[in-house]
C-alpha cells in the first residue's frame, strides 16, 4: 500500500515488561482531541478471514454514516496478515476513502498478530485521544498472558476494545471476552453470513467512539446490537 501504511515494528522482549511501561508512559505527551472521533478498525486478514473480510469491506461505510450527525469520525484501518506482517494506515475522514484502503489489501495465510494491534493502539492513544478500538477476528494463537497484560495497558489510557468474533472458536471467544472485560468494552459474536449483525455491530462502536456512551445510550433505544454492548460496559 505503498506510503499510505507504515509496517507496525515486532515486539521485543526480555527486560522488566513493568520497568518498560512505566518508562514509556513517562515520555509519552499528553492526550490532544481534535473534537472528532477517532476509532482504529483492527481486522484478522489471514486467510480464514476471507469472507468476512469482504463482508467488512461493503459494510464499513456504515460506520462513517452512523457517526455523521455526531461531529464525524476518522478511522484508521489496522491489519495482520502473513507469517509476521502488521500494517497501520492513515486516519481518514470518509467511507469512501477507507474502502479504497481496504480495496487494496488481500488476505494472506499466517498466525494471529493481536498483540501487536492492541499495542499500536495504546502508542495511538497517548499520541491522540482514541475514542475506541474495533478487532473484527476468528482466531487467537497467542500466549494469553502477555495479550491480557497489553489489553490492561490499553485501558490505562482509556481505549475501550470492541471485540467482535466470526465464529465460536472457544480460545478465541474466552481471549476475545477478557480484552472487552479489562478495556471496559464489550464482546459479541456473528456468523460468516450475519451481515445484517456485523453492520449493527460496526455502527454502535462507531457511535460510541464518536459520541460517547450517552451517544451510545441514544442508539440501544432503537438498535438491539447497540443495546447489548451498553449493557457489557455497564457491568464491566
Amino acid at each position: 500500500m505503498g506510503e499510505q501504511d507504515r509496517v507496525l515494528p515486532a515486539r521485543r522482549e526480555g527486560g522488566s515488561a513493568v520497568d518498560a511501561f512505566v518508562e514509556a508512559a513517562k515520555r509519552a505527551p499528553a492526550p490532544i482531541s481534535s473534537g472528532r472521533g477517532r476509532l482504529i478498525f483492527a481486522l484478522d486478514a489471514t486467510m480464514s478471514r476471507q469472507p468476512t473480510w469482504d463482508m467488512a469491506q461493503a459494510l464499513q461505510g456504515r460506520m462513517f454514516e452512523a457517526a455523521a450527525r455526531l461531529g464525524g469520525l476518522d478511522v484508521q484501518l489496522a491489519y495482520f496478515r502473513g507469517m509476521g506482517e502488521c500494517r497501520v494506515t492513515n486516519f481518514v475522514s470518509g467511507g469512501a476513502g477507507l474502502a479504497e484502503l481496504m480495496s487494496q489489501i488481500s488476505v494472506q495465510g499466517g498466525t494471529t498478530q493481536l498483540r501487536r494491534v492492541l499495542a499500536h493502539a495504546r502508542d495511538e492513544a497517548r499520541r491522540a485521544r482514541v475514542g475506541a478500538l474495533v478487532f473484527v477476528g476468528d482466531a487467537m494463537e497467542e500466549g494469553v498472558d502477555p495479550l491480557l497484560a497489553t489489553a490492561a495497558e490499553l485501558a490505562l489510557v482509556g481505549v475501550k476494545a470492541f471485540m467482535f468474533q466470526e465464529g465460536a472458536d472457544p480460545v478465541a471467544r474466552r481471549a476475545f471476552k477478557e480484552i472487552a472485560r479489562l478495556t471496559g468494552g464489550a464482546y459479541e459474536a456473528f456468523n460468516a453470513g450475519a451481515a445484517a449483525r456485523l453492520e449493527a455491530l460496526l455502527s454502535a462502536a462507531a457511535v460510541y467512539a464518536a459520541g460517547g456512551r450517552t451517544a451510545l445510550a441514544a442508539q440501544a433505544d432503537r438498535d438491539g446490537c447497540a443495546r447489548a454492548l451498553l449493557e457489557q460496559m455497564r457491568e464491566a
